[in-house]
């Protein structure tokens, strides 16, 4: 099993910038990869971003240019750099981890609201 916890979520101006972070615990050596997804109201969850643990990565093409995704393998953390925010990233943001076999894992998911 591997618990997920996020933060960092908020409101936000447009243009503005936001840090999410996502704390794993438990059977950390079976996660092959990490990401990041989100819901906006009313849309199909989608991938934003995610990072293998060899270190590839791969974005949404909305996203690209703005947003980066880390690792810290030290810490078990994962996080989501958001820059020049759009009111169209308004959604709830989840941190996921697939294992190499088995179901992939959810975090509770974090608000991020862009408003003027």
């Amino acid at each position: 099993q591997v618990q997920l916890v996020e933060s960092g979520g908020g409101v936000v101006q447009p243009g503005g910038s936001l840090r999410l972070s996502c704390a794993a615990s438990g059977s950390i050596f079976s996660i092959n990869a990490m990401g990041w997804y989100r819901r906006a109201p009313g849309k199909q969850r989608e991938l934003v971003a995610s990072m293998t643990r060899g270190g590839t990565t791969n974005y949404a093409d909305s996203v690209k240019g703005r947003f980066t995704i880390s690792s810290d393998n030290a810490k078990n953390t994962v996080a989501l750099q958001m820059n020049s925010l759009k009111p169209e990233d308004t959604a709830v943001y989840y941190c996921n981890a697939s294992p190499w076999l088995g179901i992939d894992y959810w975090g509770q998911g974090t608000q991020v609201i862009v408003s003027s």
